[in-house]
């Protein structure tokens, strides 16, 4: 095969392979802007049954569920030996306490604009933007949490903290 040949080969196969890796990343979007399935609103049903008393079954309403729609909540409550209506009144507690000193009207909307503003000032070179490279971690990188040095400043205060590695793993000789 001559260079020539070689060489349109090989360039041929660096331009399929570049053209592979092009495309917006859509692992850090949350949310699903095409048309195709949300694959987290299906849930699977209970299989049917036949009650023992027929009496027991729900009365059918318009939009009314019936005893083999899935109930995730209740179901989880169960598993934890819990009762769903009770976890009900745990969450009102629980948001009673997180907004003891007030709450915000309008917060979500408020940080979102916030939110949009930084991205902006923070949108990357001319380059960046015109090859699309994504600039996500450089941008937040001042707000992220450096998890060793936090991890580091637990132990010092006496935190425990169970869940990371030991500080030292011992010689396995």
């Amino acid at each position: 095969m001559s260079k020539f040949r070689l060489s349109i080969t090989l360039g041929l196969a660096l331009v399929v392979l570049a053209a592979c890796g092009r495309g917006d990343p859509t692992l850090l979007n949350l949310r699903q802007d095409g048309d195709g399935p949300d694959e987290f609103s299906v849930l699977p049903s209970r299989p049917l049954e036949m009650p023992q008393d027929l009496a027991a079954l729900p009365t059918p309403t318009l939009g009314g569920g019936n005893l083999a729609d899935p109930d995730p909540e209740a179901d989880i409550a169960a598993a934890l030996g819990g009762n769903v209506n009770r976890a009900s009144a745990g969450s009102q507690a629980l948001v009673g306490h997180a907004t003891r000193f007030g709450v915000s009207a309008g917060i979500r909307e408020t940080l979102a604009a916030e939110d949009l503003e930084f991205r902006r000032r923070n949108d990357g070179r001319l380059l960046e933007r015109i090859f699309a490279v994504n600039v996500y971690f450089r941008a937040y990188r001042e707000q992220s949490l450096d998890q060793y040095l936090e991890l580091e400043r637990m132990r010092a205060a006496g935190i425990r903290t169970p869940a990371a590695p030991p500080e030292e793993i011992g010689n396995l000789n």
